[in-house]
């Protein structure tokens, strides 16, 4: 038999939170974000999941082919926006969208457009405003400037007004509050025409304590599609629910004594009897190889704690208080049951990250 590892992909959660999308932002449309391959949930059925948005969005050209070729025919828009003048070849044989945020690229669309205009392709662009992220976008004063050398392109269609929330989980946040950047937004984009586009899983999140100044004609969720949030708020308080679930089996049971120690390094010392299971699950599964003493996991539905060092293909968790726990039993790492935010914050790191990680020689399934 195979080893039990499994992930297990819930289609119905991704449909279900994309209409708690829907809920929260009436009348905006809806970009589902699908890029790291549906944040390691798979690109087919990332697509399937998100069948009823209004378009979906990436960052890889070769994934955004691969949609058309899966039969998608909504928008397609390229979020990293295109990263050489060849592209816009490409980009106009598969009807794709894109993301405008630098110099280089107005220029190559510059140079492209006497070919491309007699050709008649007309590309639906996304001009992207530097608000404070301070990655990818222009500046709010050269903003109306960039603006007016899409508009005189014959290959240039609508032009759509976006940018990037840094700290929309935290709205207040110190140094950039999500208000401060829809003000500059505000400013960079005034009096020019155009839908609007701002929100991320945050900024949809935070719609309705930001309704009388954050307006958008199409949001881009990510994560929250996924059943996971960008902030401290567990998922379930919004409505969401996990889009994946880790599981495996414990493969091992050890009786051990106080003074005795658990794994590599032997990090983790018993200081009374204690009954260890060995769950098949390591960090070239995708489980956080730094998940410390504490991290919780499921064993037959009941919570418990990782215990020692998570090594390559095993860890171990304490069955002290799981009278029933045996060779065969049930163990959730993260998903139904489980959230991944709290595995997630246990491990200091983000829910993200462990979804992208999940490794190739997991099997995965639809449930």
């Amino acid at each position: 038999m195979p080893r039990p590892i499994l992930a297990t992909i819930h289609i119905a959660a991704m449909q279900h939170n994309l209409a708690v999308v829907r809920a929260r932002t009436p009348g905006a449309r809806v970009w589902g974000v699908v890029k790291a391959f549906g944040y390691g949930h798979g690109l087919e059925r990332a697509m399937r999941g998100f069948a009823e948005a209004d378009g979906l969005a990436l960052v890889e050209l070769d994934n955004a082919i691969r949609l058309r070729e899966l039969g998608w025919k909504k928008p397609i828009m390229l979020l990293e926006g295109f990263f050489g003048f060849d592209d816009l070849h490409t980009m106009a044989g598969y009807r794709l969208q894109s993301a405008v945020h630098c110099e280089e690229q107005l220029a190559w669309l510059e140079a492209a457009d006497a070919d491309l205009g007699q050709r008649g392709i007309r590309f639906d662009l996304h001009l992207k405003m530097n608000t404070g992220m301070n990655r990818l976008g222009f500046k709010p004063e050269a903003y109306a400037g960039a603006h007016a050398r899409l508009v005189a392109l014959a290959c240039v269609g609508n032009i759509t007004l976006m940018t990037h929330f840094a700290n929309a989980d935290e709205a207040a946040h110190p140094l950039l509050p999500v208000a401060e950047q829809i003000r500059r937004f505000e400013a960079g984009a005034a009096g020019l025409p155009g839908m609007r586009s701002l929100s991320n899983s945050a900024g949809v999140l935070r719609q309705d304590e930001l309704d009388g100044v954050l307006r958008n004609d199409w949001v881009r969720p990510g994560i929250m599609l996924y059943g996971a949030t960008p902030g401290t708020t567990p998922a379930a308080d919004y409505g969401l629910r996990p889009a994946m679930t880790l599981s495996s089996e414990i493969i091992g049971v050890q009786d051990i004594a106080a003074g005795e120690a658990v794994g590599y390094g032997s990090r983790f010392t018993a200081d009374g009897p204690m009954r260890i299971g060995v769950v098949a699950c390591g960090y070239a599964d995708g489980y956080p190889r730094h998940a410390p003493l504490g991290t919780p996991v499921l064993v037959d539905g009941v919570r418990t704690r990782v215990v020692g060092r998570v090594s390559m293909d095993m860890l171990t968790v304490d069955l002290t208080q799981i009278a029933t726990a045996r060779v065969g039993s049930r163990v959730v790492l993260w998903g139904e049951g489980l959230p991944i935010d709290e595995v997630a914050q246990a491990a200091g790191t983000i829910g993200y990250e462990l979804m992208c990680a999940l490794a190739p020689r997991v099997a995965v399934v639809e449930g």
